[in-house]
């Protein structure tokens, strides 16, 4: 096993770290893209409905590319087993269904800078569910301190201590819904640990984004939404929007089958940082990226991340 491992070329540094980049970039792309999105289809803030028929039409197209990149890789067409059904509908509720409805529609109300901030604090309360409900890791000062720190920058971005207790520059549809979404992120990142003991976690990933996207579809068409492609670019954002899900999912997994997970985990922290680069570059908020409070909270964010991910090295 070692001696395969040593082989595959997905595990030299170069190309795990090159790899690990074009993912984090993917992801970070996807709150620029999203609120692109709005402006393409001409979707207003408060059109719920045709905001979930994007979703949905999103992400059934990931989960026919990640199946569909999984089974090349594989060299065989990727099917779930019967008894993974419910692992399916479980993730799809918590992964696509919960997580991008709450995501959605905080990009219709915040910034893609402050979406990436708060959407990194998915990273720190997984590791509290971990360790206090499912009880997959054991508590640690490094731990302790990552999470700290982590959410020391998000406070930050939100207002600092004040803006929490005031609520002042705190939304439910814009930073509250961000943190929910985050939370539905922690909490099907732990179910996704368990449940790729007994199936593939590319099967799980591509058939939960499609039956969480056909639900949101149609819960969004029955609500009375439209998705109007009004010229050639809304057909390039969606398939491009699709790709994200679908190309980020099926690299990150095949790094982690070919690397320790601690080598492949710790570079989520380049996800927030090329969310807020990218926003800058693509949606125009330089001002918000580089004033003194966006960089510090994303340093605090980002060092937390890496530090919750260095664990255990020693053993």
């Amino acid at each position: 096993m070692n001696n395969s491992r040593e082989k595959s070329i997905w595990s030299y540094f170069p190309v795990t770290f090159a790899t690990a980049l074009f993912c984090c970039v993917l992801w970070g792309s996807a709150s620029p893209a999203i609120k692109i999105a709005y402006e393409l289809f001409k979707i207003p803030s408060d059109d719920t409905a045709s905001r979930l028929m994007l979703a949905g039409a999103r992400f059934l197209l990931a989960g026919g590319m990640t199946v569909i990149f999984g089974s090349v890789i594989s060299k065989k067409l990727l099917i779930p087993k019967p008894e993974s059904i419910g692992y399916i509908a479980v993730l799809s509720l918590l992964q696509t269904i919960g997580q991008y409805f709450f995501f959605f529609m905080s990009l219709a109300h915040i910034s893609g800078v402050r979406g990436s901030i708060i959407n990194a604090s998915g990273n720190f309360l997984a590791i509290i569910i971990a360790i206090y409900i499912f009880r997959l890791e054991s508590l640690t000062l490094r731990k302790v301190a990552g999470c700290i720190i982590g959410f020391s920058g998000i406070i930050m971005i939100l207002g600092g201590v004040k803006a929490l207790i005031s609520g002042g520059q705190i939304t439910f549809e814009g930073e509250g819904a961000m943190l929910i979404a985050a939370l539905f992120y922690a909490f099907s990142s732990c179910c996704i640990k368990i449940f790729s003991k007994y199936e593939n976690p590319v099967v799980l990933s591509g058939y939960q984004f499609m039956l969480g996207g056909f639900v949101l579809y149609i819960i969004g068409w029955i609500m009375g939404g439209k998705l109007i492609f009004w010229s050639p670019a809304c057909i390039a954002n969606l398939i491009y929007m699709g790709f994200i899900s679908a190309g980020a999912y099926t690299l990150w997994g095949v790094l982690l089958k070919h690397n320790p997970v601690s080598r492949v985990s710790i570079f989520g922290f380049m996800n927030p940082v090329m969310g807020v680069i990218l926003s800058a570059v693509f949606l125009g908020e330089n001002k918000e990226a580089f004033s003194l409070t966006g960089l510090l909270a994303l340093i605090l964010v980002a060092l937390g991340i890496i530090i919750v991910n260095t664990e255990g090295k020693r053993r």
